[in-house]
């Protein structure tokens, strides 16, 4: 029996990766996720983003989905422009591009290099909307947003802001900065938020402080923390960092911090949070792991909770 049914229980929007070898797995997800009444399905950049939003459109009917995120870096804005209309157009209207500056060291990767986000964010999405009359039109365009000029940036130029691994106290007075007239028209504001769901709530938080290990290295998400009032917590890591030896950051992520971040535990500790967000008028975005397998394994313990 499930715990809850999609009758009586909002269910939370759905990340899942295009993880290479496993790309029809991943749209078979998509497909139950459909079935079982998820509103929408998050498209992170792992595996391609733009890809998946493609298939997508052709392999679904009804649900929504969105890439979170597709960095403005390293790609040419006419590509990404005619690849969201060619997806926009063919979805029905169910897809929206989600765009983010991304982070320092992923951006050199690319090659590319980073401006001021501010302003590279407003050029991109200037440009992108100026090209529209070569590519086609455009879907709703969403914004990653972590720290406030950001989010007023994405109030001003965009249809809705997304943030990831955001701190729930901190989102609570941050979402206020939004426009009421803009909430009133449907500006989507959403959260991506590393799940774990098990019954031993420490083996949970075990996955989850791995998953945040890769970002607490990244000054922009320390800098967003230290902000949302965690800045003993930040400046271990930092410190920790500086140090030559190997050193476990998971050990040095406070439980509070944890708990206010990330969702883990048993499923009704789970089913807690994604309604603690939705109370602030974030809709939760489950970004799901597993003790005990990978992604397939962890997406199909959220949809035993539905069944």
């Amino acid at each position: 029996m499930p715990l809850v049914s999609a009758s009586n229980t909002a269910l939370p929007a759905l990340s899942i990766v295009a993880s290479p070898g496993k790309r029809r797995a991943i749209l078979e997800l998509a497909h139950e996720a459909e079935r079982l009444g998820f509103p929408a399905l998050a498209c992170p950049s792992l595996g391609g983003a733009l890809g998946l939003g493609v298939s997508l459109a052709h392999e679904t009917r009804t649900i929504r989905f969105f890439t979170a995120i597709q960095g403005i870096y390293g790609n040419a804005i006419g590509e990404i422009g005619a690849l969201a209309s060619h997806t926009h157009e063919l979805s029905g209207g169910r897809f929206a591009l989600g765009l983010g500056v991304s982070h320092e060291p992923m951006v050199r990767r690319t090659g590319a290099t980073m401006g001021p986000p501010l302003s590279d964010m407003r050029s991109f999405v200037e440009a992108l909307r100026s090209n529209a009359k070569y590519g086609g039109e455009l879907p709703p365009i969403y914004v990653a947003a972590l720290r406030d000029r950001m989010l007023d940036l994405a109030s001003e130029i965009g249809e809705g802001a997304l943030w990831a691994n955001a701190s729930f106290r901190h989102t609570t007075s941050q979402v206020e900065r939004i426009p009421a007239v803009l909430r009133g028209r449907g500006f989507y504001v959403a959260n991506m938020i590393p799940t774990v769901i098990d019954d031993d709530k420490v083996a949970a938080a075990a996955i989850n402080r791995r998953t945040m290990t890769t970002y607490v290295r990244l000054p922009n998400y320390r800098n967003y923390w230290k902000a949302a009032g965690y800045v003993e917590e930040m400046e271990r890591i930092e410190n920790a960092m500086a140090d030559t030896t190997s050193v476990d950051l998971g050990s040095l992520m406070s439980d509070e911090w944890l708990a206010d971040c990330t969702l883990f535990g048993t499923a009704r500790d789970v089913l807690d949070g994604f309604e603690r967000w939705r109370s602030i008028g974030v809709e939760p975005i489950a970004v799901m792991s597993s003790t005990s397998g990978g992604q397939v394994k962890a997406i199909g313990q959220l949809f035993d909770l539905y069944r």
